[in-house]
């Protein structure tokens, strides 16, 4: 028997005031197995021990919300008894460590998360954040993720429809891959994971169970140092194949009345699904680890409940319908077994080779986590920007910044993933939102993920803010009505007390924006510890609370797209406009300063101007829609350019200098395309909504020209396509310098 000392407890990521908590709870010293019990659930991954006391001021009710957080994913009505069910999840450190594996087990593990409640996966997305393109290792982490989620997303058949990347040096040593899962089910077929009825049936179902990811919930809840390529082991091996079975097994077996409950087995595996299961229940949990579905000999049971092998379920079933699950897992040719059952107890207890392995009660495990107010500084407002620089060439600015790596075309990376499996993606990526067609009917969703790093570590409050509004924005732009939100809250060290600032800020912010805009939060996962010693100096990620948001449209029809339409139509300007371009991307990229404030979102004033921008959709006054975001006008005026091939003539009266006119990155601000015919009503709508609507210019051949006081600015399609598409494909054949 293992002698528990302290080195084997630090080991397992416990301090000694947690391990003193361990002694308590038990009465008694752990033996290796309990105390690696302790170890995952009471790791930041599993019990987000450092922020769940500020997770509980985030507003997560709406008379649409049918179950918000705590359950493996939200839900929300969408009409005729149909659910969306969806949820963010981070596989942060196992992609730095193995690109390929962990992109492509997170894709797996947030599919299961939403089959597991009853729905059909009908749409992926993905958020991710790069360090610098020159980097070394930056090459090889950008292909291990791409090609990881494209091959798991691609082999299970569910389309991955959109996403968002980010470059900056704060990721080096620590890149966020964070992934989305939307699916649809019928109200009345949800399944929930609290455990019930003593005596009843615990059955696993899906692979067998490896030495692959164990302690992985432990290691996400770390930063990295020299000795971080030594946890590889602790990176799953995903397949995909196997992921599509379990998804048509569980799907078959829910449209029965056989099951009593269900959990995905995710971040500590057997552990946390049985524990989580058995605490959400009010009841106690008695496992047969002889009787776990093994692929290596010798196993113990420690390294079966740690393990985080994937495509693997943990159910409680009816008494007697047993043989009925396995003859279905059986036949989609899945490992079933029946090992263990619901107690009366309270506890968790193991047993092996006859003898009793593991006795815990359940409450310290789960309910009586440690929680901690940990000590947190506001990070300070920064001064106002000063001296700003002025552009002397706004079509020679606007041809640059194209081309810089956040506002490249991602199209190297999404045409790596297919988008149209299942044939009911109505937009495919590069617009402002996704918009997937609810099958069967004229009903689609719209999904995007949204938020600006560099706009949070300015200011964590108002970037908090705004990429709740940003996602609000995108879904308003194609027309859809948003409904909720799920998060994936990326931080650093919580024990610095400038990091614990930064999260309190930002979901102080994003509550605001969350009860202002009607956008509860129903899901979400928080991913700490992001940051690198092997960088030198502890190098932290921004901030980083991404956000991903799904809205209905009830026809799916009239939905719009970024791209212009015609020639001939009216370009307007939606929105209240002030030129600020601190912290914008024409400041960083153009003029190599990160200064100044973000833009401040007015939460007011972005309802008030979303809520007109959608009625118009539906009324089909507007043809195309694009939301002003990174880069400002100029960039999303040549956005609207390239996906349609379609120029523009901008000739408005700027009301600022050429810079803060042009490549300000102002909040709430839409360009549309309107008919002529529609015009007079569209004008006289705005008035009565009271939000600004300015003739901008119109839509031409193709070439941008703009039209200013100083003079006249003007770039072919054909260069701004060019230089916007030149990226990717450069950085991926080494073309980009390190």
């Amino acid at each position: 028997m293992t002698q528990i000392t302290p080195e084997i407890v630090a080991e397992h990521g416990l301090s000694a005031e947690e391990y003193e908590r361990v002694l308590k709870a038990l009465g008694r010293e752990p033996n290796l197995t309990e105390l690696g019990l302790f170890s995952v659930m009471w790791s930041e991954h599993c019990s987000y021990k450092s922020s769940r006391i500020h997770l509980k001021k985030l507003p997560t009710e709406a008379p649409w919300v049918i179950c918000g957080p705590g359950e493996n994913a939200g839900v929300i009505d969408i009409g005729d008894n149909q659910a969306a069910i969806f949820k963010m999840e981070s596989h942060n450190h196992p992609s730095y460590i193995e690109p390929y594996q962990g992109a492509a087990t997170g894709v797996g593990g947030i599919l299961r998360d939403v089959f597991t409640m009853g729905a059909r996966p009908v749409a992926n997305m993905n958020a991710l954040r790069f360090g610098r393109p020159d980097h070394p290792k930056m090459r090889h982490l950008i292909a291990g993720v791409v090609h990881g989620i494209g091959g798991y997303g691609n082999c299970v058949g569910v389309p991955t429809v959109g996403g968002e990347v980010n470059f900056h040096p704060a990721y080096d040593g620590n890149i966020l891959v964070n992934a989305m899962t939307v699916g649809v089910a019928q109200q009345d077929k949800i399944f929930y994971s609290a455990a019930a009825g003593i005596g009843n049936p615990v059955v696993y179902v899906g692979s067998k169970t490896g030495r692959d990811g164990i302690h992985g919930a432990t290691m996400a809840s770390a930063d990295f140092d020299e000795k971080s390529d030594e946890k590889r082991p602790t990176v799953q091996v995903g397949d995909p194949f196997t992921e599509k079975l379990l998804i048509e097994a569980c799907l078959e077996l829910m449209a029965s009345d056989a099951i009593v409950a269900i959990q995905d087995m995710g971040a500590a595996g057997l552990t946390s699904s049985s524990v989580e299961m058995a605490s959400k229940g009010g009841v106690g949990i008695e496992l047969v680890m002889d009787n776990v579905p093994q692929r290596e000999t010798g196993m113990t049971p420690y390294e079966m409940m740690l393990s985080e092998s994937q495509e693997r379920m943990l159910m409680v079933l009816k008494p007697g319908r047993e043989g009925e699950a396995e003859a279905i897992f059986k036949k989609w040719e899945l490992d079933f077994a029946v090992i263990g059952t619901v107690t009366d107890t309270g506890r968790m207890v193991l047993k092996w080779q006859g003898e009793t392995v593991a006795d815990i009660p359940l409450a310290p495990l789960a309910d009586e986590a440690p929680l901690y107010d940990r000590p947190h500084v506001p990070t300070p407002k920064p001064a106002e920007l000063e001296d700003a620089p002025e552009s002397s060439d706004v079509a020679a600015d606007l041809l640059k910044l194209m081309g810089t790596p956040d506002l490249a075309s991602r199209r190297w990376i999404w045409e790596q993933y297919d988008h149209m499996v299942g044939a009911d993606t109505v937009q495919r990526p590069g617009g402002d939102a996704a918009v997937v067609r609810v099958h069967g009917t004229d009903k689609a969703l719209a999904i995007t993920t949204d938020c600006t790093p560099r706009y949070c570590f300015a200011d964590p409050v108002e970037g908090g803010k705004q990429a709740v509004a940003e996602a609000w924005r995108n879904l308003t732009a194609v027309g859809a009505t948003p409904l909720a939100i799920t998060n994936c809250l990326n931080f650093a060290n919580p024990q610095r007390p400038e990091i614990m600032g930064q999260i309190v800020g930002c979901l102080e912010g994003m509550g605001d924006a969350c009860r202002a805009l009607d956008f509860p939060i129903v899901s979400g996962n928080v991913s700490l510890y992001n940051e690198s010693k092997a960088t030198g100096g502890g190098s932290a990620i921004l901030p980083t609370p991404a956000i991903g948001g799904v809205g209905l449209m009830q026809d799916w029809q009239k939905s719009v797209g970024i791209g212009f339409r015609r020639t001939g139509d009216a370009i307007m300007l939606v929105g209240e406009r002030a030129g600020h371009l601190g912290q914008s991307l024409w400041l960083r990229e153009l003029h190599g300063r990160e200064d100044g404030p973000p833009p401040a979102v007015d939460l007011k004033a972005e309802r008030r101007t979303g809520d007109f921008i959608r009625a118009q959709i539906q009324k089909g006054a507007i043809r195309a829609c694009h939301d002003v975001a990174d880069g400002g006008l100029a960039v999303a005026v040549a956005e609207m350019a390239l996906a349609s091939g379609i120029g523009a003539l901008v000739d408005s009266v700027q009301p600022f200098g050429l810079a803060e006119s042009f490549f300000g990155e102002d909040q709430g601000l839409y360009v549309v395309t309107v008919c002529d015919q529609c015009m007079a009503d569209f004008m006289a709508d705005a008035e009565r909504a009271d939000v600004p609507a300015d003739l901008l210019g119109r839509t031409i051949k193709d070439r941008l020209v703009f039209e200013t006081e100083g003079g006249d600015y003007a770039v072919t399609l054909d260069a701004l396509r060019s230089a916007h598409e030149g990226f990717f494909p450069k950085l991926m054949q080494g073309e980009v310098a390190a």
